[in-house]
């Protein structure tokens, strides 16, 4: 039997699959997490416009920066779920790249148990065979 993985190959070429599979994934992720803390940068900035009108222009200006606030606001949520989709997205693929490793990978820990028990198989050959040739030398020889 040859005592090599036959799928030693394809084994690494998933693993390699889902490396990229995990970079992928960390990177959406990333984006994610950026995007959520620019958010909340802008969600604070928000809070910290100032509230007392002292005239009609200051009053003009708080409402723009305030809609101006809210805008980015919208943006950034869309962009978070534009975001959210594409981790989900990565995270499926991954998922999809580990589980193709996975059966690659318990076929190669049989094969590997499979070999192992051959090896074991051929060496209790070996020992039975001097066993037995040393029994024989000692009934022939006429000594125990």
């Amino acid at each position: 039997m040859k005592r090599d993985f036959a799928l030693a190959g394809l084994l690494r070429l998933r693993h390699l699959q889902q490396d990229a599979a995990a970079g992928e994934l960390a990177a959406a992720n990333a984006l994610l997490h950026s995007n959520e803390a620019r958010r909340a940068e802008a969600s604070a900035a928000l809070t910290v416009l100032p509230s007392e009108a002292t005239g009609t222009a200051s009053l003009a200006a708080i409402a723009a920066g305030r809609t101006s606030a809210q805008s980015m606001l919208a943006d950034l949520d869309a962009l978070g779920r534009d975001y959210r989709r594409t981790a989900e997205t990565a995270h499926a693929a991954f998922t999809a790249k580990r589980a193709e490793s996975v059966g690659l990978e318990k076929l190669e820990d049989r094969h590997g148990i499979f070999v192992a028990a051959e090896d074991l198989r051929a060496e209790q050959t070996v020992l039975d065979e001097i066993a037995s040739t040393g029994w024989h030398r000692r009934k022939a020889g006429g000594t125990r």
